[in-house]
């Protein structure tokens, strides 16, 4: 693994473990930003286009929508998997003239901007006036299936290291799963309005499934990088051993998340 920042090499297992799980994430989000037939919608970080996939099965044929990314593995495995147009782009710049669309999403991806101001800034300039914003992030905090990864990842890297490394793929993740902190940020970027409903959601997954699904974030990402190939497999293994030693498989995993919808003033 080149850079445990990118997502190109963990695309495929996004695409395979996530994003079925993500699915009724997007159609609640695409509901409750309510766009029209004709809308012209721009998804940014897009990931593999789960949501930009919800927009155009709630808005019909006549919708146009694109996903851009900034990764090149995870268009790729999206345009196998949901085809639609779809650009390599960098979320903080984006190429578009002012005003372009009437609905701007993204789902999941704040938390990792470095730069989220701009990013919401740059988003809300190319949204028409009295255009739609609408944004999903998760609310933060541990269940027992996420504290037991940490610890083993932990047990693994060296705990300091490890919080770094967290901070360094998801700098705004604390602060988004406080819908005030939402709220106020998308208020700061021109969006006013602005609607956040708290919903929790219910994902079951075999052990092998949540592991892999875990190997494809952040704190996965980074702790292979770490042990190296042969490494990373024989922690994954004994991390296994342990999933399987302390919960029933399949395991049952409840997810809190924020939906944001707002209007650009």
């Amino acid at each position: 693994m080149n850079d445990w920042r990118s997502y190109d090499e963990t695309a495929a297992t996004y695409e395979h473990v996530w994003a079925p799980r993500f699915a009724d994430i997007s159609k609640d989000l695409v509901e409750m930003a309510a766009p029209s037939p004709d809308v012209r919608v721009l998804d940014v970080a897009t990931g593999t286009g789960v949501t930009a996939a919800a927009v155009r099965a709630a808005a019909g044929n006549r919708s146009r929508v694109i996903g851009v990314d900034r990764s090149v593995g995870m268009l790729r495995a999206g345009q196998e998997a949901r085809p639609g147009p779809r650009a390599l782009v960098d979320v903080l710049d984006l190429p578009f003239a002012d005003g372009a669309f009437d609905l701007v999403t993204c789902s999941f991806a704040l938390h990792i901007f470095t730069k989220h101001e701009t990013a919401l800034f740059d988003m809300t300039r190319v949204l028409r006036p009295g255009g739609t914003i609408a944004v999903s992030v998760w609310t933060g905090g541990e269940d027992t299936f996420s504290a037991a990864w940490r610890e083993l990842v932990e047990a693994a890297v060296g705990k300091d290291m490890l919080v770094t490394a967290s901070a360094d793929a998801a700098p705004g993740r604390d602060r988004f799963s406080d819908p005030n902190n939402l709220d106020a940020a998308l208020g700061r970027a021109g969006i006013d309005k602005v609607e956040i409903e708290k919903r929790e959601y219910r994902f079951r997954f075999t052990v092998d499934e949540y592991l892999e699904g875990l190997g494809a974030t952040g704190r996965g990402r980074f702790v292979r990088q770490m042990l190296g190939e042969a490494g990373y497999a024989a922690f994954m293994e004994r991390t296994a051993a342990e999933f399987r030693s302390r919960f029933a498989d399949p395991l049952t995993d409840f997810n809190d998340a924020l939906l944001a919808v707002g209007i650009k003033e």
